[in-house]
């Protein structure tokens, strides 16, 4: 099918990036006790990258659902601002509107802000296959991390570290391809004061709620500077 090749044209640079980030959470799933099919579906219906990562600590310290909802909304709460902008869109794509709005993640998010479909190919197919390409590496990743994890006869302790990386490197790519610093500044003084204010158990939802209010409340000054820096 034209649109599905044309999809994976689109997508391959997404490939090494979700299969390797997909087996480190497979294989923290396996070492936090949970089964290969757990991981799976985790990566099914939840598909939340980096809040997959970010729950397997949660659930074993026995983290409550209504916290870790809340944590889910807070750490992928920017879907709701720029998936803004697609709505109309995804409606007018029928059937596929619901999967649409549930797999847009950052990386689909971009290559669909960017994509040029050629005239002979269908477009809301095409978007489509984009969507679940994608999400396709993230599951092959999880089932490659989680099968890994359960037999591999090495120590694989310290896996977790992976979690830490990734946000590591989703900070600085954002930081240097976001042309506002505000929204970064906006996080980083907040996790500095309540970290001070409140101890490390304790600050990481005050700060992403600050976080977020004052960045609505900033919306169009950090609309404008982005405009100027576009024109």
């Amino acid at each position: 099918m034209k649109e599905l090749r044309f999809a994976l044209k689109q997508t391959f640079p997404i490939f090494f990036t979700y299969v390797f980030l997909g087996i480190a959470f497979g294989v923290m799933m396996i070492e936090a006790g949970f089964s290969i099919l757990t991981a799976i579906l985790c990566s099914v219906f939840i598909y939340a990258g980096s809040m997959q990562i970010a729950m397997i600590p949660m659930l074993i310290s026995g983290s409550s659902f209504p916290l870790l909802a809340i944590m889910t909304l807070f750490i992928n709460g920017r879907h709701l601002f720029y998936g803004v902008g697609f709505i109309e869109k995804f409606r007018k794509s029928g059937w596929r509107y619901p999967y649409m709005v549930f797999a847009l993640t950052d990386e689909t998010y971009s290559i669909l802000c960017s994509v040029k479909h050629p005239t002979n190919i269908n477009e809301k197919n095409a978007d489509f296959f984009i969507a679940l390409t994608n999400q396709c590496y993230w599951i092959l990743g999880s089932l490659l991390g989680a099968v890994a994890g359960s037999f591999l006869p090495f120590d694989l302790s310290g896996i977790e570290f992976s979690a830490t990386a990734f946000f590591l490197v989703v900070v600085l790519n954002q930081l240097s391809q976001y042309k506002s610093k505000i929204p970064a500044l906006t996080g980083l003084i907040s996790a500095v004061v309540f970290l001070v204010v409140l101890g490390p158990e304790y600050f990481i939802i005050p700060t992403l709620t600050v976080t977020l209010i004052t960045l609505i409340i900033l919306r169009d000054v950090i609309s404008r500077k982005m405009e100027v820096a576009h024109g």
